[in-house]
Formats: structure tokens, C-alpha cells, sequence
């Protein structure tokens, strides 16, 4: 890449996708009366695990396309509708179904270590945010522009950890009708980089069918 601009643009989506601020009410409202040492411990964790599932998609993210018989095309396709559903249930101010459902939350309410499941997956790491890295890290080709893209993830990972580690003040500072204008935003920039990766996905679908591609 001639610039810095693409990581730029790729972080930003990454943590669009993750939605720290989003994860904040869910992580208040599981963690419930545990205390900070614990609440410290799960937030660590759940950014160890965001990290470590978007390390793995941009690194052979390409091999499990390849392994599952699936057109990169295909999947812009498919990632990009589940991007462009996910953000529009962000623009209203709600987690989509794609991320974390009902029954999830009830379940995990009762589990001892809610990091890994449902906090880090599929909550934050879910299946938007690993179609979104593949895609990216599909575009680059040198390893060097896969160690840039790494340390994006470890960037988003970081703050998602912050977010979680300071959840009980930033829910205070910001309340509920400051996380979802946050939430909304996030929504909205999601809602375009959806709207492009599905529209070159359905390019590059419609170019294979043509005659001598």
C-alpha cells in the first residue's frame, strides 16, 4: 500500500464492527455484583479474545475461504449484507440478533466467565466483525501489509479492553442516550463500508458470468 490511509480506513472499520461502546451495557449487565478484580480479569480477556480471532481471520482467513470451496466474491457478498443487517440494527439503537441474542444473554447471566462467550464471541468477534477482517486482509498480499492490518486489530483489542476496564464510568459519563448516539454513529459509518464491500462483491459475482471471464 502507498499509504497509510488504507489502515487508517481499516481500523476504523474494525472498531466500527467491534463496537466497544456498544458492549459496554452488556458487560455492565452480566458482570452484575462481581467485583473490580473480576470485572478487571473478564474485560482482559474479552480483548485478549477479540485479538485473537482477528489475528487468526488475517492471517488465514483466505485458507478457510479456500478449504470451504468459497469465492472470495461470494463471501464479499455474503459478509457485506451481514455487515449492512448489522448496522442498520446499530442505527436503531439496538444489538442485531447476528451478534448476541436473548437466549445468549439469559444463559451467560449464569456462567461463572462470560469473557470468551458471549463478551468476546460472538459479541465483539462475531461473525460481521470476522467477514469485514477477511475481506480487508484479502486485498493485501505482502506480509508486511498483513503485520499493518495486525496491528490494527491489536489497536481495536486495546481499546476494546479500555472500554470494558472503565464500562462503569463511561456508562455514568455517557448514559443510556449517549451510548446510543455513539452506538449510532458506529451504525453509520458500518451501514457504507456494508454498502461497498456487498456492491464489489456483486460486481465481481457479475463479472465471472460473463462470457470469456
Amino acid at each position: 500500500m502507498e499509504t497509510y490511509t488504507y489502515y487508517l480506513q481499516a481500523f476504523i472499520g474494525m472498531l466500527a464492527i467491534v463496537n466497544p461502546l456498544g458492549a459496554v451495557p452488556v458487560f455492565l449487565a452480566l458482570a452484575g455484583e462481581r467485583g473490580h478484580h473480576e470485572k478487571a480479569g473478564i474485560a482482559r480477556v474479552a480483548a485478549l479474545t477479540v485479538f485473537l480471532v482477528l489475528l487468526v481471520s488475517v492471517w488465514i482467513g483466505d485458507e478457510i475461504l479456500k478449504f470451504f470451496g468459497i469465492s472470495v466474491a461470494a463471501f464479499r457478498v455474503g459478509g457485506g449484507l451481514l455487515i449492512l443487517l448489522m448496522a442498520i440494527a446499530m442505527l436503531h439503537a439496538r444489538q442485531s440478533h447476528a451478534a448476541h441474542t436473548e437466549d445468549e444473554a439469559e444463559e451467560a447471566a449464569g456462567q461463572e466467565s462470560i469473557a470468551v462467550v458471549p463478551l468476546g464471541i460472538p459479541l465483539m468477534a462475531g461473525p460481521g466483525a470476522i467477514s469485514l477482517v477477511i475481506v480487508t486482509a484479502h486485498q493485501v498480499h505482502a506480509w508486511l501489509d498483513r503485520v499493518w492490518l495486525s496491528l490494527c486489530v491489536a489497536g481495536v483489542a486495546v481499546l476494546v479492553w479500555l472500554a470494558l476496564h472503565l464500562a462503569e464510568p463511561i456508562g455514568s459519563a455517557l448514559g443510556v442516550t449517549g451510548l446510543n448516539i455513539m452506538i449510532r454513529i458506529m451504525g453509520l459509518l458500518l451501514a457504507a463500508i456494508g454498502a461497498q464491500i456487498l456492491f464489489e462483491g456483486g460486481v465481481a459475482l457479475v463479472l465471472q458470468l460473463l462470457p470469456g471471464s
